[in-house]
């Protein structure tokens, strides 16, 4: 029988907790911040390329690499936070089988989501806001896009659990690389062979696949298990337990899927009855949407960094140190939301006129979807570590319902019901309005949970 490792040998028990979370949240952010840029990179060159058009296109296709994005996440980052207890409890095999369990599962669904999406391409594309105009450059994106999710979708889940095995760095290695790759071959397919959206789309599955072999070598070198096939055979509670504590995750990212389809439908709709048109509102959105991925992905990275941690000290009971990670982690995350949002506020054009030159009436829209949409984006570092933390103590209802809280159950109804009132501006009302509820919601529950940590550690001290 295998034997885990004794506690006080794990650094994530010893070593001091804020430069453990510098130690694995800095690689974690750089990890997640270029999985993002993936997409902004071909922004921008399609921007300077092809055109706003070309944008307003890739704009249809995000929702679909956000749905593959949030099932990667629900199995990787479950994978990983099962991952986490059980060594924290010190339970090897169990561990062993959640990540074994964990590549398999996704595996298998990105594979069946690439043939749903490929053999049904055109009516998911109208579901998501395709209009005539951007229909053709949306389809020529979305079949090599289709192609290349399960390479993405397989290296992010198995990024996740690296991180979780203690190798940081590496997870870091392995979005890097396929980043600095498609930076090089998006100019050279768009401006010098002359492919447009498809180029780009090439450019990005190239460089997916280069991610997914350097995550697939790490596999035999799992420092905290060993991988042998009996692991990658699934059962069917190990399964469940990887799906329960990854659900926040999904919803998270599957809810910006929702609130995409319906945000690019509304503004077609309310665009096309304002000066602006429906091709204006709908991608000038979607690059407010995608430049903010930006900031999620760097606050994110705190919080995945920062799950490890949490969750081993959860396991081993040791809620001091939970506590400080807790702490830490929000500090962080609120210094980054807050520096973002003076830049959204004060500098929106900066960053517009990074995706191409255009007229001044879609430079006058994307300016007041920046500083509208965005307007309360300080609040989203302390949302975005609540949900994390209470997926890493294994409390996946509450972080469930947090995360649907902000996409679903605040945004939907005021998505429906500003824009009778406003107009198209009234869609990016919604933003704030959902972003300050949600708020509310996650300090409720974290105020629970500090006091909760404070009378167990209080427990626990009286026990010694």
């Amino acid at each position: 029988m295998e034997k885990a490792i004794p506690e006080k040998q794990s650094p994530f028990a010893t070593e001091p907790v804020g430069r453990l979370i510098v130690r694995f949240a800095v690689p974690s952010v750089i990890a997640l911040l270029v999985n993002s840029l993936y997409n902004i990179v071909d922004q921008i060159f399609i921007g300077w390329g092809v055109g706003y058009l070309g944008n307003g296109a890739t704009n249809v296709v995000f929702p679909i690499t956000i749905i593959a994005l949030a099932l990667a996440m629900m199995i990787g980052n479950g994978g990983a936070a099962y991952l986490s207890l059980k060594l924290g409890e010190q339970q090897i095999p169990a561990a062993k089988k959640g990540v074994g369990n964990a590549i398999t599962l996704v595996t298998i669904v990105s594979i069946v989501l690439a043939l749903i999406f490929l053999v049904w391409i055109d009516p998911i594309l109208s579901l998501f806001g395709a209009t005539d105009v951007l229909r053709p450059y949306a389809l020529e994106y979305g079949y090599i896009i289709g192609i290349g999710l399960p390479f993405m979708m397989i290296s992010a889940a198995i990024n996740s659990m690296i991180r979780a095995d203690g190798s940081p760095k590496y997870a870091m290695f392995s979005m890097v690389i396929g980043a600095i790759i498609n930076v090089i071959l998006d100019p050279v397919f768009i401006f010098v062979f002359h492919m447009g959206v498809q180029g780009a789309a090439i450019a990005t599955i190239i460089s997916q696949i280069a991610s997914f072999a350097v995550s697939v070598v790490y596999m035999p070198r799992f420092k905290s298990v060993q991988l042998k096939s009996d692991a990658f055979r699934l059962d069917c509670n190990t399964c469940g337990n990887i799906v329960t504590f990854g659900l926040s995750s999904f919803i998270t990212q599957f809810a910006i899927t929702i609130v995409m389809a319906l945000t690019n439908n509304l503004l077609s709709f309310y665009g096309a009855a304002s000066p602006y048109g429906a091709e204006i509102p709908l991608t000038a959105t979607g690059i407010v949407m995608k430049v903010n991925q930006i900031m999620i992905a760097i606050l994110l990275g705190i919080a995945t960094g920062t799950q490890p941690i949490i969750g081993f000290n959860y396991g081993a009971r040791n809620y001091k140190r939970v506590r400080q990670a807790l702490e830490i982690s929000l500090i962080a995350s609120e210094a980054v939301s807050i520096a973002a949002f003076f830049i959204f506020q004060f500098a929106p054009m900066s960053v517009i006129s990074l995706f191409g030159t255009e007229d001044d009436l879609y430079n006058t829209f994307a300016t007041m979807a920046f500083r509208i949409f965005l307007m309360l984006c300080p609040l989203t570092g302390f949302q975005t570590i609540a949900a994390v933390y209470l997926q890493a103590v294994g409390k996946p209802v509450k972080s469930a319902i947090l995360s649907l809280a902000r996409q679903i159950i605040f945004f939907i109804p005021a998505a429906l019901i500003l824009p009778r009132f406003l107009g198209v501006a009234g869609v990016l009302w919604t933003g704030p309005v959902a972003d300050g509820l949600a708020f509310i919601l996650s300090l409720f529950f974290i105020i629970q949970e500090r006091t909760h940590l404070k009378r167990q550690h209080a427990l626990e001290a009286k026990a010694e």
